[in-house]
């Protein structure tokens, strides 16, 4: 009879051995792939969120905090800096963007696509309750934001119309056809929206010159949204020619945006993983623990094994070759059981996200269960091959 095959019968003949032997590898490797398989479903959350979401760049006045302090005593936080942008400066934000896409290498852009959306924000009071009423131009937003639907009534087409979000719409009690104040003017409920899930639904669309002329902010917006043609089009090249080109306005890429959010998940995960090492450490100890176990069980059959002619290097390989069964189930049940707890705590964990079956695991758990598995297989290998014919005698 070969090697491996008496393992194989010894393995089928101490099944529960094996079993607890794996037991503490499927955690860890459970563990694992189940960290990876939520992080990724995350960052897809977080990158769909933007595609489906969000403009390419938002240019925004430049406001920097200074601590003020005398000593070591502080003062408290002082805000420096415009809290608006004035409207020459919003052409030539239009300048450069269409300029950078005019010069990029994405044939299907035309510059004269690029959607820009100026907008005021101001905070009112809307029948006698605090609201945020937003200055936009009607066209360019609906550009932009391409998920608005309205649910009752029609978009904006006039100046004195307006349009509110969800959840704005109900907490004022607003209905189509209705009028609300906005400073000494009254401006008539066109249409509400459907509900989005963002900042709009808590919001009252008007156009930005009716905003502009009832709170003396004629020439001055809030900030602007830009949409390039084409997902190729070099919007970090754009935002680094408006931060370097014009004084007073900051502008951040909503992909940095995402990135710095996929940044706080991976520094999640790599905590995560950490623990996941060190459960894949306990493990080891684990198997260790259960072979050890299980040499003194065999001293007989070692005894026997080394008076027929084995020599140390068999009686290694044949634990080896006990582990690596071992490390097969264990990388097995491990990623069958991460992949399903992904799928049970993933929408928990990241709201809304899309946890999806990620065959490229598959060989990550097998190679983390083998790997750990051998290893904890080493020293009671070698203890094994101390064993003299003799003991095996002395045990019977």
């Amino acid at each position: 009879m070969k090697l491996h095959q008496l393992v194989i019968k010894d393995v089928v003949r101490r099944k529960r051995r094996i079993f607890y032997s794996a037991l503490g590898v499927v955690v860890g490797t459970m563990t694992v792939v189940a960290i990876l398989t939520m992080a990724a479903a995350g960052e897809a959350r977080i990158y769909n969120q933007v595609d489906k979401y969000g403009a390419n760049l938002t240019v925004v006045p430049a406001i920097s905090n200074v601590d003020m302090k005398i000593g070591d005593l502080s003062l408290g936080i002082l805000a420096v800096g415009e809290n608006y942008i004035s409207d020459d400066k919003l052409m030539k934000v239009r300048q450069i963007t269409e300029s950078k896409i005019r010069e990029s290498t994405c044939a299907s852009a035309k510059a004269e696509d690029t959607a820009l959306s100026p907008k005021l924000y101001i905070n009112t009071t809307v029948r006698g309750i605090s609201a945020t009423v937003v200055g936009i131009e009607p066209v360019e937003e609906s550009r932009i934001k391409t998920w608005w639907k309205v649910r009752q009534g029609e978009y904006l087409t006039d100046a004195n119309q307006a349009v509110a979000g969800a959840i704005a719409a109900n907490s004022l009690k607003l209905n189509v056809g209705d009028a609300i104040t906005l400073n000494k003017t009254d401006v008539v409920i066109a249409g509400i929206l459907d509900e989005t899930g963002s900042n709009d639904d808590y919001q009252i669309f008007v156009p930005i010159t009716t905003l502009q002329k009832e709170f003396g902010k004629d020439g001055l917006i809030s900030s602007v949204d830009i949409r390039a043609p084409c997902s190729a089009c070099p919007v970090e090249y754009i935002v680094d020619d408006i931060n370097q080109g014009i004084s007073g306005v900051r502008a951040v890429s909503v992909k940095q945006i995402a990135e710095s959010e996929t940044g706080i998940v991976k520094r999640m995960e790599r905590f995560m993983l950490a623990l996941a090492g060190i459960t894949l450490a306990v493990g080891s100890f684990g198997v260790a623990s259960t072979m050890m176990s299980s040499v003194h069980q065999r001293i007989k059959d070692i005894g026997i094994m080394r008076a027929v002619g084995a020599s140390r290097g068999q009686i290694i390989t044949a634990f080896i070759y006990e582990a690596f069964i071992v490390g097969v189930l264990g990388g097995i049940i491990g990623y069958l059981a991460g992949t399903l707890l992904a799928y049970a705590i993933g929408p928990v964990i990241f709201a809304g996200a899309n946890v999806t079956f990620l065959p490229q695991y598959l060989p990550l758990s097998f190679l983390l269960a083998i790997t750990v598995s051998t290893i904890a297989a080493v020293y009671p290998a070698y203890s094994a091959t101390k064993i003299k014919v003799a003991d095996s005698f002395r045990s019977l």
